[in-house]
């Protein structure tokens, strides 16, 4: 990027969204080919090779989760200091996220080392299926180097307006990721194992072409830029942590599922698996929008362009729900074909097909929570996000999981219909929230004028 492009977004905001979005979609499209063919290939090995997989995904997803908070609070505060012209302090945001996204790489490798077996304990997972677990998540434990550093470029990147470079990164790394998948896995008989290294060796690779590609960025990222600044750490961590916590809310929430549905077998387990994988596909969109969003928002904010804030808001919400729901159509009609992707046994294609035929109605609440949270995200606001999840997760759809399974005895679908509810029960609110802050936010502008 040559230049601050706040102007070209606020002369047609709908145009800049989809201008940041489409990368970020046709990123996460490959993305989720790669997660097809990965999960066909750990399929081929069975049941217990996918439960094992299973099992690390919440592991994997505190890993993203400490990675996203650093990632999302830099990429506000970044597209905030752009809206306001301050292109020196917004590359000493860059350089704080950097540095504090070294660090915590540190710590969780150290610690993880020590709580992966407990972990999994706890979880629900033993024998074949608990070495397999501990197999795949010690390896990934050590790409924690590559994959925080990563992130946070690929959010400094994003949060200038440059979703392009990021794209052509990821797509570029997925693809040596699938085929050290086959060579790994087949070729070299490693299994579960040669899944985990060749994701490690994709995150070293993504990483040395983020380093290449930023030196020609609009910002530039240099040691020599970093002045520490407390009040700007406090910033960035009072939009990173609540969102951090709020990836970590999700980790938790699949960590209850899966306890739940081991409560049925290994089967279920595994079904419910490749059911998340499917959802991630109806989410592709909104992943996108919520991103390009997140810059917009801030940008918008920081040029202190509250109609803007508001109109792209509803309308990214609106996309959202639109987009959601077609995929939810789709899935709903036939979903064996789908499962077919991943697997030929009968028995898990029973239960995950209908398990996602009620799974398909969260789809867009699960939008309309997203957006709004990057909405609130990119205007500095990371608590309401946090606070929505809390409610969909512990308040309503694990205790009502477990009064189902537990206490009522009813069957593993009953999880599906605590999730519905739980989406219900967190738009009601999220929707309410925004309505309220962008109101509060017009009525201080006007004061202050």
């Amino acid at each position: 990027m040559k230049g601050n492009n706040v102007d070209k977004f606020i002369r047609n905001p709908k145009k800049a969204l989809f201008r940041l979005a489409a990368p970020v979609v046709i990123a996460m499209i490959v993305q989720t080919m790669y997660n097809i063919v990965d999960t066909a290939f750990v399929g081929r090995l069975g049941a217990d090779a996918i439960a094992g997989v299973t099992f690390s995904f919440p592991l994997f997803f505190i890993l993203i989760a400490i990675d996203s908070g650093v990632g999302v609070g830099v990429a506000s505060r970044i597209s905030r200091f752009l809206g306001e012209r301050k292109k020196i302090e917004a590359e000493n945001a860059a350089m704080h996220g950097l540095l504090a996204s070294i660090l915590f790489s540190v710590i969780v490798f150290v610690l993880g080392l020590f709580a992966l077996k407990p972990l999994f304990l706890v979880f629900g997972a033993s024998g074949n299926v608990l070495k397999l677990s501990m197999d795949y998540m010690t390896i990934i434990l050590t790409g924690v180097f590559f994959m925080f550093p990563s992130y946070v470029l690929n959010s400094i990147f994003s949060a200038q307006g440059d979703t392009k470079t990021p794209m052509k990164i990821q797509i570029a790394a997925l693809i040596l990721n699938a085929v050290l998948d086959f060579v790994f896995i087949y070729l070299l008989g490693y299994g579960v194992k040669g899944a985990a290294l060749a994701t490690v060796i994709a995150f070293a690779f993504s990483l040395l072409l983020y380093l290449h590609h930023i030196k020609s960025s609009y910002l530039h990222i240099k040691l020599k830029s970093f002045r520490f600044s407390f009040k700007l750490l406090k910033e960035i961590f009072s939009v990173g942590i609540p969102a951090s916590l709020m990836m970590f809310l999700l980790s938790i929430y699949v960590i209850f599922l899966n306890r739940f549905m081991a409560y049925f077998g290994t089967n279920y387990v595994a079904a419910f698996g490749i059911a998340v994988r499917l959802e991630s596909v109806a989410l592709l969109p909104v992943i996108g929008f919520s991103i390009a969003l997140l810059t917009l928002v801030g940008m918008f904010t920081g040029v202190k362009r509250l109609d803007l804030v508001r109109g792209i808001s509803w309308y990214a919400i609106k996309i959202g729900v639109i987009a959601t729901s077609l995929v939810g159509v789709i899935f709903f009609i036939y979903p064996p074909i789908f499962f077919r992707i991943f697997t030929n046994d009968v028995e898990l294609i029973r239960i995950g097909s209908a398990y996602l035929r009620i799974d398909v109605f969260t789809f867009p609440m699960m939008a309309i929570s997203m957006v709004i949270s990057r909405v609130m995200q990119g205007m500095g606001y990371g608590l309401p996000g946090l606070v929505v999840n809390l409610v969909r997760i512990f308040i309503v759809a694990v205790p009502l999981a477990y009064l189902f399974v537990y206490v009522l005895g009813y069957g593993y679908l009953s999880i599906a219909v605590a999730m519905l509810l739980g989406g219900i029960a967190s738009n009601m609110i999220a929707v309410s929230w925004l309505i309220v802050k962008l109101r509060n936010v017009e009525i201080k502008k006007i004061n202050d004028f």
